[in-house]
């Protein structure tokens, strides 16, 4: 399974765009991750991409990922990403084991906090996002009144990295693909960043 398919697959199930650049970020979050580890960066990044494809088909707790996971496997997914997937959820029930399926959980949920910090910044750019400005959306606890910390802040325990020392290395791993997600905002584009 390559990139290519992978996106493929999310392009079939997926037509909410935000959904899909939450993936996107969960995905650059995850190579970044898989590089750190010294593990395989595509399968990693391609755990992050799939994570969610069956949310529209599937989209409450009961289904989804369980229902997609045959869906993955008759396109070919291999079974170490089907397994992570499966157990990406504080409601799965497939133990997380591998140092993969921690990363995708801690992973997850850390993004979409990230980008609604982001969005509700002068500049609305990823570029300029410092831990601090999510430490203070962190404590109040109107500001993205759905997003579970207590389950963020698990997640990054289990995955065995510092709250905050892991929130640094997702804005870092979502920088790049900024324009993507469509949180350059005003900034514009470090020449020191790479490109995915």
């Amino acid at each position: 399974m390559d990139r290519t398919e992978a996106y493929n697959i999310v392009t079939t199930y997926v037509k909410n765009t935000s959904l899909i650049k939450h993936m996107l970020a969960v995905e650059s979050a995850m190579r970044y991750y898989a590089t750190l580890n010294d593990e395989d960066v595509d399968t990693w990044g391609i755990t992050g991409l799939l994570h969610d494809f069956d949310w529209e088909i599937h989209p409450t707790a009961e289904q989804h990922p369980r229902d997609g996971a045959p869906i993955l496997r008759e396109r070919g997914v291999p079974e170490t990403i089907v397994r992570a997937i499966l157990s990406h959820g504080s409601h799965s029930e497939i133990e997380r084991e591998t140092t993969m399926e921690k990363a995708l959980f801690a992973c997850d949920e850390i993004t979409g906090m990230i980008i609604a910090v982001a969005l509700v910044r002068p500049s609305k750019s990823l570029y300029d996002l410092e831990i601090a400005s999510v430490k203070k959306k962190w404590k109040d606890k109107a500001f993205a009144a759905g997003a579970n910390r207590e389950e963020m802040a698990t997640a990054a325990s289990e995955f065995g990295i510092d709250l905050w020392a892991h929130v640094a290395n997702v804005i870092t791993a979502m920088r790049p693909i900024a324009p993507q997600l469509e949180l350059e905002g005003s900034i514009p584009r470090p020449q020191n960043l790479e490109t995915p």
